[in-house]
């Protein structure tokens, strides 16, 4: 059944119709609502129509998103996702031009950090925008189509990353550890692999979420109380009763957010542990530092995230504003700085953006000395 719509409950019964508390416009018909018994007060009767509600799947054209922010930290939300948004655009989009137009940069770190840059250039594309208009417009509804595409872009943005935090990492271990094997390890060819293996693995639990929403039926509401479209959310709401939705979800967080932190948080404990070797204070100081703040920018990203999608799984029920919390961390603020720690921090970066800001490029193929 298409659901088009909903009618208020107090609406509901001055219009003479008693359907277990649920009145959807196009479902009148089909629950034959007795106009003349308009409170149904029978307990058996209400279960009954009760369960003919939850086994009927009710497929809605569009969500309404419902962000859960007080009138008092409205407009500083909507400042502070501004803000968030333009260091996102700008900080990305400069890491992208410096890699394009400096051919020294274009190597497999800074294509594997240019590839980190599109992800996050489109996830918070793909978030602040709506949301800022959900605040300032309360333009809340959103197809059901275009509500499918954010969810499958957030989930697989974020897949896709988690994996390439490994790849990366792997990418500084070989350099450290194996530096003689390095050319032959990593190279555009493996790089190039790498971050098309990263898009397939996404897609292989993605598609389980899609037939998923598929299968979830919504005789409740159609209300998503969350500032974006959301698998866990859409589970929460609906009518079927069925724990594999949340405890897939929680496995699939689990095996993939788990596996690729340890493989993660494994290289760099042996980039540490070489550098421990290392006899100048300076060079150790240096890659003490670098480990640092990167083991932040990962678990910046991971924690909230894990926190809130295992949680639900495992029965410990969080907040609506403490899950939403979590997620939105966990989301939009790891694209902002990401820029920051793996690019700008970057000696020969920095020199890069210099050459740009004062009119000296390099071409491929030509010495910038000559």
């Amino acid at each position: 059944m298409a659901l088009e719509g909903w009618i208020a409950p107090n609406e509901c019964w001055e219009r003479g119709f008693d359907c277990g508390g649920v009145c959807p416009r196009d479902l009148k018909d089909d629950y034959e609502c007795d106009k003349e018994d308009r409170r149904t007060t029978d307990p058996d009767q209400l279960k009954m129509q009760t369960t003919a509600m939850r086994n009927a799947t009710v497929f809605v054209s569009e969500f309404v998103l419902h962000c859960e922010v007080t009138s008092e930290i409205r407009n500083f939300t909507v400042v502070a996702l501004a803000i968030v948004y333009l260091v996102t655009l700008v900080g990305n989009t400069l890491v992208l031009l410096v890699i394009i137009l400096d051919h020294h940069l274009q190597t497999p770190m800074f294509f594997l950090i240019g590839t980190l840059a599109v992800l996050d250039l489109l996830h918070n594309t793909n978030l602040i925008p709506k949301m800022m208009a959900l605040l300032l417009f309360d333009t809340s509804p959103i197809p059901f189509g275009a509500c499918l595409v954010q969810m499958f872009l957030v989930f697989h943005l974020q897949i896709v990353e988690s994996f390439l935090f490994t790849v990366m990492a792997y990418d500084r271990y070989i350099a450290v550890i194996l530096p003689l094997r390095y050319p032959q390890l990593v190279n555009g060819r493996t790089v190039w692999a790498g971050v098309i293996l990263c898009n397939i693995l996404s897609g292989m639990p993605m598609t389980a979420y899609l037939i998923f929403v598929h299968e979830l039926s919504f005789c409740r509401t159609n209300v998503l109380p969350f500032c974006f479209c959301d698998f866990a959310n859409m589970v929460m709401i609906s009518c079927t009763e069925n724990s594999k939705y949340l405890s897939f979800l929680s496995t699939s967080t689990t095996t993939l957010g788990f596996g690729t932190l340890a493989i993660t948080l494994f290289s760099y404990a042996r980039i540490g542990h070489a550098a421990l070797k290392i006899s100048s204070a300076e060079g150790k100081g240096k890659i003490f530092d670098v480990l640092v703040t990167h083991l932040l920018v990962v678990l910046l990203f991971y924690l909230p995230l894990l926190t809130a999608f295992i949680l639900p799984g495992v029965g410990i029920k969080l907040s609506t504003e403490a899950f939403n919390t979590l997620v939105i961390i966990g989301t939009i603020v790891p694209p902002m700085i990401n820029p920051i720690i793996y690019s700008f921090r970057n000696k020969e970066m920095k020199n890069a953006i210099k050459k740009l800001f004062t009119g000296i490029r390099t071409t491929p193929g030509i010495d910038e000395h000559k």
